[in-house]
């Protein structure tokens, strides 16, 4: 047994470590104590920037610490020279490196060196960037260091050209960089700053309207080479997702225009709706109404008591101003925050009037595509299908097939559309209620278009396995709907934006709440039957109670269909 090194036992080492921890603990917290000391009393010396140091190079997510530094920093400022700074400052840079080594996704530590790097007088940019290439070189998902870099970047100037080099070289070394693919997707709509889009109308597909930030397009050359970028990332792993949200958001939606989109007009009940592009809180944005050249005093509410910002708001006029059918009149809406206006005209005769954009004509769901851009999108459409062909089950291929396709020609390619997502159901079971309510989307798309094609004010999207409602505010002027054998479960609260409909058909669904009915003021006929409509507890019918519900609150005389009711 001589000469052999005796081995400790776990509880050897166990004691160990605890006393060793003990000591290094104490030591901690005598340091702490020292700097809550100075920082009660005010003392910000060189002293204290010690301890701080001392303490953070073992726990560099002591946010209170890195304030106490800050603020000692600054109190230097005004009693030593800009040289004397500007040395302290570069010592305060490898002080965070070495920080960083110990967590490099530390928040204090990073928001830190941030702030010193401008404090420095003479800050070396290059050295920044170059900190930040070796830390994405470790971890290419650090979005500290991508957040810091944005900031060096704007700092110092950058061109995006540069930049875009940048993510090249990160994704030509790793498809799956999704922090790369999407900094390049900030950086592209910067190439043409100033330039906007092309046409005043809001185009809402983006290989028919090119992808927008900050009211900025991506030039079409760029777009195509991108699109050429992304196919040899989803040819190489047509698996891996980081590739295919890029291509996504390449054939994503611009967004809309801000613009009064429709002011609706009624003699009955003397009530003006206006539809807006986009949610707004209409008291707060400064919506004026103007009949006949005089300013109005009216009270605009949203569509439902429970929404403060709506697309769609209403206002009663003053009883008498427009009720008088052998009068014309003119009615002026001022959007004041965004400087635009709608004009309608409610002529002689007349119970009603609208002034509105269309969907085509607002290229709500599509616009028109250039020559070049449809041979590149057909081109496209042709690659998926040929990786469709190696690839049959492959969910990111179908999906963006079906973005190809809508893109293309939503109602040509509506058949062929359906079956894609169908499959997607099957191949990707965990995801099937999204891809229902997306098909949902796309089909009611399709409908608004057909509709306003046949320039009529009947909407009938009867057994087409909805599960959801979207774009109501396109169908202000609907007067008859039907949504009868479908899969949805309520009539929401943004139902209320039908605000002249009259007939609603919604038999055979799973409907249980009708939240979105009440705030209605032209409903007549509707039709429930086959629903999950739950029975009132005082033991009424549901149908008295839903008839009484609703005559309350406009004073119409309708009728319903609502049995038989199944209880939930």
């Amino acid at each position: 047994m001589h000469g052999r090194v005796k081995v400790k036992s776990t509880a050897q080492q166990e004691e160990e470590k605890r006393k060793e921890r003990e000591k290094k603990l104490k030591v901690y917290l005598s340091a702490r104590d020292a700097v809550f000391s100075k920082k009660s009393n005010g003392v910000l010396d060189e002293e204290a920037l010690q301890l701080t140091q001392q303490l953070l190079s073992s726990n560099p997510d002591f946010a209170t610490l890195w304030n106490f530094r800050r603020e000692i920093l600054l109190h230097l400022e005004t009693v030593k020279e800009e040289e004397e700074m500007q040395k302290l400052y570069e010592l305060e840079l490898l002080f965070t490196e070495s920080c960083l080594k110990v967590n490099p996704k530390s928040y204090g530590s990073w928001h830190h060196r941030g702030w010193v790097s401008s404090r420095l007088p003479r800050p070396d940019w290059p050295r920044e960037l170059s900190l930040c290439d070796r830390c994405l070189s470790v971890d290419d998902r650090n979005f500290h260091c991508w957040d810091y870099r944005r900031f060096v970047v704007k700092a110092s100037g950058v061109p995006v050209s540069q930049e875009l080099r940048f993510t090249d070289r990160l994704i030509g070394s790793n498809f799956s960089n999704y922090s790369s693919w999407h900094y390049r997707s900030t950086l592209l709509p910067l190439l043409q700053p100033g330039t906007p889009s092309p046409c005043r109308k809001p185009a809402h597909v983006s290989p028919t309207a090119s992808p927008q930030t900050h009211g900025h397009r991506v030039c079409e050359e760029q777009l195509l080479k991108e699109y050429e970028l992304v196919q040899n990332a989803f040819f190489t792993d047509p698996n891996d997702q980081s590739a295919w949200f890029y291509y996504r958001w390449l054939l994503g939606r611009a967004e809309r225009e801000e613009m009064i989109s429709c002011v609706y007009v009624s003699r009955e009940g003397e009530r003006v709706t206006v539809a807006f592009s986009k949610l707004v809180n209409a008291p707060a944005e400064g919506l004026v109404l103007v009949l006949d050249g005089q300013p109005q005093q009216v009270e605009w509410r949203s569509i439902h008591p429970l929404f403060r910002h709506s697309p769609v708001w209403l206002c009663e006029l003053p009883p008498g101003s427009i009720s008088d059918i052998n009068n014309e009149h003119n009615l002026t809406v001022h959007w004041t925050e965004k400087h635009t206006h709608r004009d309608c005209a409610l002529y002689t005769g007349r119970l009603e009037s609208w002034c509105r954009d269309s969907a085509t004509d607002q290229e709500l769901f599509r616009s028109e595509l250039s020559i070049e851009k449809t041979s590149v999108l057909q081109s496209e459409l042709q690659s998926c299908g040929q990786l469709l062909e190696l690839e049959p089950q492959n969910k990111w291929c179908l999906l963006t097939t079906i973005l190809l396709m809508r893109a293309l020609d939503p109602l040509g390619h509506e058949r062929e559309t359906l079956a894609h997502f169908q499959t997607l159901k099957e191949v990707d079971p965990m995801r099937s209620s999204y891809y229902s309510d997306l098909c949902s989307k796309f089909m009611i798309e399709n409908t608004i278009l057909k509709m306003e094609y046949a320039e009529v004010r009947v909407f009938s999207l009867s057994d087409k396995n909805l599960s959801t409602l979207c774009h109501l505010d396109q169908l202000l002027l609907v007067t008859h709907i039907n949504l009868s054998s479908n899969q949805l479960l309520k009539l929401p609260p943004q139902f209320a934006m039908l605000h002249c409909l009259k007939v609603l058909e919604a038999d055979n669904n799973a409907i249980e709440n009708l939240e979105g009915l009440y705030q209605l003021p032209k409903l007549e006929d509707v039709s429930l039957r086959n629903n999950r409509l739950e029975v009132p507890r005082d033991g009424k019918t549901e149908n008295l109670d839903l008839t009484m519900g609703i005559t309350h609150s406009f004073g119409h005389k309708k009728s319903y269909a609502l049995s038989p009711i199944t209880s939930i």
